[in-house]
């Protein structure tokens, strides 16, 4: 069913997000569009959805409905494009992180360090910035913070240094010359979860994804109306952070801010307050859900809320 994505919590996110079939939605990452066909179907025929998706090979996938419109641009521009289509405040909006199945299939994207093509990694041809003008330009100061932030890399410092001392002497153009230049630093126990977390602080750092995702949450207050609902679904832990501390402590810092009555100030209630993760069978049946953690956010009727 699902040939370009297996959409992740499904029926879990779509269900917890679409309160009001005659409302207005967003789903900021279409991808395959299997969140979005999710939550046409729970529209009425007044109902909206409009998508992002910076990707072009999207544009050919968008469902043919007059409720829905696709926006082909980075969500990072969200306020922007809703501003414009006058669609704010919305009723809802829908963020599956990450990459889409199709994007880490495709050897010629770049993504998969079991594949071979360029080091890429670009979710869009219009970025000038791939993974390999990366490795081949950033200074050593800067790839240690993307390996040791990014990817949470014990050897980071080495790692970096080994790559410095590569350029010009190895092809770091190729997934498989990049592996053969670290191959040093790759341990042998676990080689395809090391450079997992390569290869994962790299499209992070070339698709500016935590500036991105920073830019929405920090819009979301503005973008969503009381009562409505903001579902983040992330991947790894630097996603699920931001996300916890707004929902929590209403900043992404994560710092309690309370007044002298002991309150605390933040647009969205944790419902539930823990995060939901799939099943056994979700897991069993598509393996890249295993790292997946939704929570959801209830805009608040007003900010001011008990700690």
């Amino acid at each position: 069913m699902y040939d370009y994505h297996n959409p992740v919590l499904l029926h879990p996110s779509v269900d917890a997000l679409v309160t009001n079939p005659d409302g207005t939605y967003v789903d900021v990452t279409f991808g395959g569009g299997g969140h979005s066909r999710a939550i046409l179907e729970k529209l009425s025929s007044k109902g909206k959805l409009i998508s992002f998706d910076q990707d072009e090979d999207t544009v050919a996938r968008a469902p043919k409905d007059p409720r829905f419109t696709l926006v082909n641009h980075n969500f990072q521009f969200t306020k922007q494009y809703l501003e414009f289509l006058k669609a704010t405040p919305v009723d809802g909006i829908l963020a599956d992180l990450g990459i889409s199945s199709h994007q880490i299939d495709v050897g010629e994207r770049g993504f998969a360090h079991r594949l071979n093509g360029p080091l890429d990694m670009r979710m869009s041809a219009s970025n000038p910035i791939s993974a390999a003008h990366i490795i081949q330009n950033a200074s050593e100061k800067e790839l240690n913070y993307i390996f040791k932030q990014y990817g949470e890399i014990p050897n980071a410092r080495r790692l970096s240094d080994i790559i410095i001392r590569s350029r010009g002497s190895k092809d770091l153009s190729t997934i498989e010359g990049f592996k053969a230049a670290i191959a040093t630093c790759t341990p042998g126990k676990t080689p395809a979860k090391y450079l997992s977390q390569v290869f994962q602080a790299l499209r992070i750092a070339v698709n500016k994804e935590m500036e991105v995702l920073e830019t929405l949450l920090n819009d979301a207050e503005t973008l969503i109306k009381p009562g409505g609902k903001l579902v983040v679904i992330s991947y790894h832990s630097l996603e699920d952070r931001l996300v916890k501390h707004l929902f929590q402590t209403g900043n992404l810092e994560g710092n309690r801010h309370t007044d002298l009555y002991g309150h605390i100030s933040k647009p969205f209630d944790n419902q539930p307050n823990a995060a939901i993760t799939p099943d056994e069978a979700e897991i069993e049946s598509n393996k890249r859900a295993r790292s997946a953690k939704m929570r959801i956010g209830v805009r608040n009727t007003w900010k001011r809320t008990h700690s």
